[in-house]
């Protein structure tokens, strides 16, 4: 596809006003400093706001435990760091993450050693600690994430779709804006931004042929975040497909070198634990990072196990052994489409597409899922952005904008609401899917700029026009009851539930299109890059 053609996909969106100007060659390198300055301002902006678990004691949230987690592992040793009363925000994640803490421990501690202090600070809420965590947060996501989404979409504006700088940087800039992210970030606060920027790192070094690099990069990802392993399959089976295929050219050496780069990280991040305490320290790690006692589903999480108990009780149906055997089988066949096309075909070009898949179906399917943990599959959706049909980028901004509001519930409980509604806002309006109001603010006969919409909102398909059209009327009409009605005594949950069950159907349906685009793209004519 011609360049010309390319850049007429965003040609009606704000975003493409605001970043054409500086699409001469002397002037990109201003383009991505625009786009990363109002990023920083956009999650400023966030971060002025409530987060979880605000003024609401004992437990308080996800903001007192990333700060109890500093507090714990700059005061006790590291053999302590797991084991160190578990009852209140205990560690669970894995060294990485750990070792993160610690260091914005120590950093925050020059400044205000009363931030972390052992035991007495629990739920401290001063601002300038509100404001000193919401800065880590935000130079995490700077120094990692960012820099990856850059380097991802140069790379497909190269190899791929051939897009010039200034339309890899309208790319990325959609990508950085998606509100998902942001707001669980920023608002809610975590450091997710850490583990997925890890992976497109990890992403990169793939695409680049590095492969040892790679496994390094998504060793890492999972040692910040075990959810990254919503990723694993696709990885490994890409891996081991460009090792060991053709078998008259087997490349033992490659396979080496990524396996030693695999156990040497792995070795690297856990070694302070074993020396210090034990291969013990390794049992309690995986007894914390692996949860598989809290059950199947945590809160109200937009997922098949969630959508079905509606009806079918599985709690009173089955053991907990029984759910996590159940919970595997249908996983594995949630992931067998994505991972035997790519270890059959291990194509740069569906490397993506079946990252989604994989992910959306570990989100669907797998045992003891958060809310937030759509971010793992919303992270490979987003970045289909670069795909050059119009159809796919109505499908993923339709799909973001569903995963943002999967997360109402959350948002709503952490008082984010304002947030909610401007960021859902400001994201559809910079891609230029509000562009549809044009045609009615015409028709009452107020002047607006004519210009013909060059990316349709709503895919060709008429039965995904159906789907989009249902979906955004019924999410729009659970808002209103939601913001004006209370529940009826009898079903407290039902805003909440119908929240769910709208959510894992749009969910389903998205990820079955999926499945059906890479079986598409597999036995089409089409090479891998």
């Amino acid at each position: 596809m011609s360049r010309s053609k390319f850049v007429s996909l965003f040609k009606s969106s704000p975003l493409y006003d605001f970043l054409i100007p500086f699409q001469r060659a002397p002037n990109q390198w201003v383009a991505r400093y625009i786009i990363i300055v109002f990023a920083i301002i956009v999650r400023c902006a966030v971060g002025l706001g409530p987060y979880s678990g605000q003024n609401t004691p004992p437990m308080f949230g996800d903001f007192e435990a990333q700060r109890h987690w500093m507090e714990i592992t700059t005061h006790l040793p590291i053999t302590e760091w797991y084991f160190y009363d578990l009852q209140y925000w205990g560690l669970d994640y894995p060294p990485l993450t750990a070792f993160h803490s610690w260091l914005l421990g120590i950093i925050g501690s020059w400044t205000d050693g009363s931030w972390f202090a052992l035991d007495v600070s629990r739920g401290l809420e001063t601002d300038d600690l509100k404001s000193y965590l919401r800065i880590t947060a935000l130079l995490s996501e700077l120094f990692i994430y960012i820099p990856a989404v850059l380097m991802y979409t140069r790379w497909m504006g190269r190899h791929y779709n051939k897009a010039s700088p200034i339309d890899q940087t309208i790319i990325a800039a959609a990508i950085l804006y998606q509100p998902s992210l942001i707001i669980i970030d920023h608002g809610h606060f975590q450091y997710n931004s850490v583990m997925l920027g890890l992976s497109l790192f990890a992403i990169v070094n793939l695409l680049e042929n590095n492969y040892a690099s790679c496994s390094v990069f998504f060793v890492l990802a999972l040692c910040f975040k075990q959810m990254a392993l919503y990723y694993a399959p696709i990885f490994f089976f890409y891996l081991l497909s460009v090792c060991i295929f053709p078998f008259s050219k087997m490349n033992l050496l490659r396979l080496v070198s990524i396996g030693a780069s695999v156990i040497g990280t792995f070795v690297l991040m856990f070694l302070p634990f074993v020396y210090q305490g034990g291969f013990g320290q390794i049992i309690q790690i995986m007894i914390r990072v692996f949860p598989f006692d809290r059950g199947i589903f945590e809160d109200k999480v937009a997922n098949f196990w969630c959508a079905t108990n509606v009806i079918v009780k599985y709690k009173n149906i089955f053991t907990q052994d029984q759910l996590k055997r159940l919970s595997l089988l249908i996983t594995l066949a949630g992931i067998s489409p994505a991972s035997i096309t790519i270890f059959l075909k291990p194509s740069k070009t569906l490397f993506t597409w079946c990252l989604a898949s994989c992910s959306l179906a570990f989100y669907l399917f797998s045992f003891q899922v958060h809310e937030k943990s759509i971010l793992l599959p919303l992270m490979p959706i987003t970045l289909l952005l670069n795909e050059v049909d119009p159809d796919v980028i109505s499908m993923v901004c339709w799909i973001a904008n569903i995963a943002l509001f999967s997360m109402w519930p959350l948002l709503k409980r952490d008082q984010l609401s304002l947030q909610y509604f401007v960021l859902g806002i400001l994201s559809n309006w910079l891609m230029g899917n509000l562009s549809w109001i044009r045609m009615y603010l015409r028709m009452a006969k107020i002047p607006v700029l004519a210009r013909e919409l060059a990316t349709p909102v709503l895919p060709h398909n008429l039965f995904w026009r159906f789907v989009i059209i249902s979906s955004y009327t019924l999410a729009s009409l659970l808002h209103v009851l939601d913001c004006l009605f209370d529940p009826p005594q009898q079903l407290p949950h039902l805003w909440v539930i119908s929240n769910v069950i709208l959510s894992f159907g749009c969910f389903m349906l998205f990820w079955c299109w999926i499945n059906y685009k890479i079986i598409q793209k597999a036995t089409s004519k089409v090479k891998a890059s």
